[in-house]
């Protein structure tokens, strides 16, 4: 029997930066060599055939004496949202976090590029260089006056969540619930709302992950670019907070944009538990439902590695090949699932960015 080729995999969304600017005590990593610890790092990347993503710059609270519990509880469940983050530490840590990302694309000898263009990413799939997306999830790193949005982009910056799921001067996050709507709080405040415009003006990408439903709207009627959902499941499998509904679906698709499947599995999950030992066929359901939702050309992935517990099936970057001849198996054919993998990211991101 043949081994299957799969095609390279292109992803919406990994925290492995923020796991090596703050790892866990006694889980200290870099990316260059493969660790037991976290998801992600080039040698299981090149396992996996990982071709890139996005890598977001996540800030995280400042350290505490007494640091809030990590885990979802079991359902139901409503965790309130954090305290919003001070600018001035969020700018700083942001900083530190993106020049991390800087020195791995200066030290990995050409196998890490941090891409500006469509066309960079499509270079860099072809060639075996893992191509990156300068992510930021949560604006608390800008201020009202969006003069670090000008510098970030020049820097690379060409996605942005306006708000991670805490309050920030943009708008307000879906706090984690289950089972719950999104529909969770007000809408975009003005500078939000200024914020989404010179975002079209600029061509980043506004990535709705983290939104609530009344920003999400508010993002829909302001926005000229593709609705885009980076690291979001079906709502009608798993009525969690973070997931989206159908009519936001529709929106999505209406829009032309697209939804990357999370992988984390309270957001997968039917009963929303935070249990590993969750069947990769429900990874392939949600993608089915999406599918069938949007259309094959607005759906691919979005793992959350690094950021999430995943499914034991796949365990970490080295195991997208187990989701991939899943879907193989449901039916997918190698045209879709090159454009699950990665095709339909370029296709938004062209449409977004202009090239």
């Amino acid at each position: 029997m043949t081994t299957p080729v799969w095609p390279p995999v292109f992803d919406g969304h990994n925290d492995v930066i923020l796991d090596l600017y703050r790892p866990k005590p006694g889980e200290e990593r870099d990316f260059f060599h493969a660790s037991p610890y976290g998801h992600l790092d080039l040698p299981r990347a090149r396992a996996g055939g990982f071709g890139g993503g996005f890598f977001a710059i996540y800030v995280p609270p400042p350290p505490a004496p007494k640091p809030p519990p990590e885990h979802i509880p079991s359902p139901p469940y409503y965790m309130p949202l954090p305290p919003p983050l001070e600018h001035s530490y969020a700018l700083h840590t942001t900083m530190a976090m993106a020049a991390r990302l800087f020195r791995i694309e200066a030290e990995s000898n050409g196998q890490f590029r941090i891409c500006r263009t469509a066309d960079d990413i499509h270079a860099c799939l072809t060639n075996g260089i893992v191509a990156v997306v300068f992510h930021i999830e949560g604006a608390e790193a800008i201020g009202p006056d969006l003069d670090e949005l000008e510098v970030l982009y020049q820097a690379g910056l060409r996605s942005l969540g306006p708000v991670w799921s805490r309050p920030n001067i943009f708008g307000h996050g879906v706090p984690f619930a289950f089972p719950a709507s999104p529909d969770t709080g007000p809408g975009l405040t003005d500078a939000g709302k200024a914020l989404v415009k010179a975002c079209n003006q600029l061509r980043i990408l506004i990535d709705l992950s983290h939104l609530n439903e009344a920003g999400f709207w508010d993002v829909a009627r302001l926005s000229t670019a593709p609705l885009v959902a980076t690291h979001s499941n079906a709502h009608a499998i798993c009525p969690s907070s973070r997931n989206l509904t159908d009519r936001q679906l529709d929106a999505i698709r209406d829009s032309d944009g697209m939804v990357g499947l999370n992988f984390a599995v309270t957001f997968l999950r039917p009963d929303g538990h935070r249990d590993a030992d969750t069947p990769v066929s429900i990874m392939v359901r949600h993608v089915q439902y999406l599918v069938e939702r949007l259309g094959i050309d607005r759906v691919g992935f979005g793992s959350d590695f690094d950021g999430a517990l995943i499914p034991q099936a796949i365990r970490d970057v080295s195991g997208l090949p187990v989701l991939l001849q899943a879907l193989a198996d449901a039916g997918f054919t190698p045209a879709e699932l090159r454009k699950l993998a990665y095709e339909n990211w370029l296709r938004v991101l062209r449409l977004t960015w202009g090239a």
